[in-house]
């Protein structure tokens, strides 16, 4: 755990002295020189679904931004995604100001073992109750150098959220920074000018650094649930999406629920939700991937009757 009242951040709030950042070009020019002589594989993670691998990638020194409306699992999907880098052996540090740590990894804990600790069946049953801590002391040890959660709920000034990502990447080796959400680190919609000036530095931070960093923000409300976003109806300054590297849209199929709950026939080749990705700067894939909702994991999956993904090792399976 990261809490502010234990660290002095300030350090951190400035970047380094200039001139250790001033360089003859030759230096790159060597590089260049030993990439020929040694090519190296680029490093780069990748989401949990296998469709999407060819696809996606998050590199060193990218910020992705991930958008969509209120209740369409943003948050939802960046929690599987840790839990997939941190299985990739990435280190990540997830800044929620929406949600308390323990309900942020109480969430996470179900996605990685597919097992529900509110289902009513478990209550008062002793061996349930067991089985559960075995459960959360597995999940403890598992995230133990792989997983940090910043503690600090509501709102977060830009530059506090600036120095904690340089710790982050600085002394815990941080490869992944999650930020929940934009909107929170800077308060008014229509602040244009400190919202560029945050997103900037955060690009800056992840160029300077090797890191990634992912940004939630929130999408405009649609004319209706149908509508598919685009990085077009991300709210506040246009330059949201044009400073960062990667632009990714949450859309849950609302429509095909209100079917379902209605009566209607649906198709199971229908997506329940859509990950839109409508710019990726150093890749050359853009377009849509369905994904479909398994509710008891709160997992996605990349398609109809898959098992979730599970990390976790039953004691009877061990």
């Amino acid at each position: 755990m990261i809490v502010a009242d234990d660290i002095d951040f300030g350090m951190y709030e400035q970047e380094t002295n200039a001139r250790q950042k001033v360089k003859p070009a030759s230096l790159w020019v060597k590089e260049l020189i030993e990439r020929i002589k040694s090519p190296r594989k680029e490093i780069r993670a990748l989401m949990p679904w296998k469709k999407t691998h060819a696809q996606v990638q998050f590199r060193p020194g990218e910020v992705t931004v991930w958008g969509g409306a209120n209740g369409h699992g943003k948050s939802l999907v960046t929690g599987q995604v840790a839990l997939s880098l941190c299985s990739q052996d990435e280190k990540v540090c997830i800044a929620s100001f929406e949600m308390k740590p323990i309900k942020t990894l109480q969430r996470m804990a179900r996605q990685w073992s597919s097992y529900n600790a509110d289902d009513p069946a478990f209550y008062g049953n002793p061996e349930a109750q067991r089985q559960f801590i075995e459960l959360y002391e597995q999940f403890s040890d598992w995230t133990d150098g792989k997983l940090w959660l910043y503690d600090q709920q509501g709102t977060a000034s830009a530059k506090q959220v600036c120095a904690v990502a340089r710790y982050c990447a600085k002394e815990k080796g941080i490869t992944h920074f999650v930020v929940d959400s934009l909107m929170k680190c800077v308060a008014g919609e229509d602040d244009y000018n400190n919202q560029k000036a945050f997103v900037d530095e955060l690009t800056a931070i992840a160029r300077d650094h090797g890191i990634h960093i992912h940004l939630v923000h929130h999408i405009r409300k649609p004319a209706d649930e149908s509508h598919k976003p685009s990085k077009f109806d991300y709210k506040g300054s246009g330059s949201i999406t044009d400073l960062v590297d990667n632009v990714i849209s949450v859309w849950r199929n609302k429509p095909k629920e209100r079917n379902r709950e209605s009566g209607k026939l649906v198709s199971d080749n229908e997506p329940d939700a859509l990950l839109i990705c409508d710019k990726q700067r150093n890749g050359d894939w853009e377009g849509q991937i369905g994904l479909w909702f398994h509710r008891e994991s709160q997992q996605f999956i990349g398609r109809y009757g898959d098992a979730p993904l599970s990390l976790y090792k039953h004691p009877e399976d061990a």
